[in-house]
């Protein structure tokens, strides 16, 4: 049989039942059927759609995600941040809590990505099935979840959802909001914060044993917790629920952000981004072992990152005191620092940077001579904290702060 009959009788079973039944488990079994290996649609949210799986095949990993109806925090994350998918193209991924390797492809349909196809490659030969059989299987799939998905009574299934519509900035208006939520959880709903895990470095020492979604969901009542943009996020309570993650931070290998205090739902967007702006900078900057942070103890090191590429408008006179620290290895700049934000307290300048008295006069008398700062004209204070500030968070980096917060 020629090449092109073969791709024809692989589709053409799924193109009558796309016409015929208009179901998407009757599909996901006549694709699972057709290509020969176990498979599973998932939604944008992570929830499965539909699956099928052969009476003789066996996988840990697909076994307990058809059972709880949704695939892993860990998955969720790796899908988020995958490029390839990201690209809109199919990826092989070799999980590491399954001995299979796994084929992921999203499904798009008129420019909106609906979910993915998840199809377990048992034996390698789902490589050697030809890129055009993939699209059409991948396109009649997608059309398909449109189709369901346009039959509900409103635009968004789930809260889960909502949320991420929400998140992404989606309502042009809090009433429009408010009118989605009327019959959710949602509308009488009030977290006071929420929590960003990053899951990049988790700890694979637990895989096949216990997930971080259970201990979650045994730690934290009414987290509501659902994997955004690779991250999991989940909402708190109360300030209890906030200690609780230094433990799993620790024994799961995560970095944790808290946000600022939610107000109404409608602010998440907002403080999304700024939680976000927290979580990457804990994960890239070195903390030491600081797991657990919060937006309020980042938000002076965030601040200055977002101004770190205004070096011109720093004071000429300090980018020259900064120069001298680095060349001499001394330390006006930090002296001048603590200095301003002790509200010129000699006393708590000294404390601060464990330094004798007579040392930080000499510092001072240095900066006001030589450098011509002038330390009397509060006017320039702001600008001086400022400008000493960003040259110190180029130098020493976001960790010289949130430091100073601790202590």
């Amino acid at each position: 049989m020629s090449k092109h009959k073969w791709e024809n009788c692989i589709v053409q079973p799924l193109i009558n039942e796309f016409f015929e039944q208009d179901d998407i488990k009757k599909l996901a079994e006549d694709v699972g059927i057709l290509l020969k290996c176990p498979l599973l649609i998932i939604d944008e949210t992570f929830h499965i759609v539909a699956h099928f799986s052969p009476p003789i095949f066996f996988d840990r990993l697909f076994k307990d995600a058809i059972a709880c109806g949704m695939i892993t925090y860990e998955i969720g994350a790796i899908i988020s941040k995958n490029d390839a998918l990201c690209a809109g193209e199919a990826d092989y991924i070799k999980l590491d809590e399954s001995a299979y390797k796994r084929r992921f492809a999203p499904l798009i349909s008129t420019g909106v990505r609906l979910g993915y196809l998840i199809c377990i490659d048992a034996d390698g030969h789902l490589q050697k099935i030809s890129p055009e059989i993939w699209q059409q299987i991948e396109m009649i799939l997608s059309k398909q979840l449109f189709i369901e998905a346009s039959r509900q009574d409103k635009p968004f299934e789930t809260t889960e959802e909502i949320l991420m519509h929400l998140l992404g900035g989606g309502f042009p208006s809090e009433s429009y909001f408010r009118l989605q939520t009327a019959n959710t959880y949602l509308a009488d709903f009030k977290p006071t914060a929420f929590a960003l895990i990053d899951l990049t470095v988790y700890n694979n020492e637990y895989a096949g044993k216990r997930h971080l979604k259970e201990e979650i969901g045994r730690h934290f009542a009414n987290s509501h917790d659902f994997v955004y943009k690779g991250d999991v996020f989940l909402f708190l309570h109360s300030e209890h629920d906030i200690n609780i993650f230094s433990e799993l931070a620790k024994e799961f290998g995560l970095k944790v952000i808290i946000s600022d205090p939610i107000n109404r739902l409608f602010d998440l967007p907002k403080l999304y981004r700024t939680a976000h702006e927290a979580l990457e900078m804990l994960i890239e900057a070195d903390f030491g072992n600081m797991f657990v942070s919060s937006v309020a103890n980042l938000r002076t090191p965030l601040m200055l990152k977002n101004l770190s590429h205004r070096k011109d408008l720093i004071p000429p006179k300090l980018i020259s005191l900064a120069e001298h620290d680095m060349s001499k290895d001394t330390m006006y700049l930090e002296t001048l620092y603590y200095y301003l934000i002790s509200n010129r307290s000699l006393k708590k300048t000294c404390d601060a940077l464990f330094t004798h008295r007579n040392t930080v006069l000499y510092r001072i008398r240095r900066i006001q001579e030589d450098f011509l700062i002038s330390l009397d004209d509060y006017t320039m204070h702001t600008e001086l904290l400022l400008g000493s500030a960003l040259l110190l968070f180029e130098s020493k980096g976001a960790a010289f702060f949130t430091n100073i917060k601790n202590n």
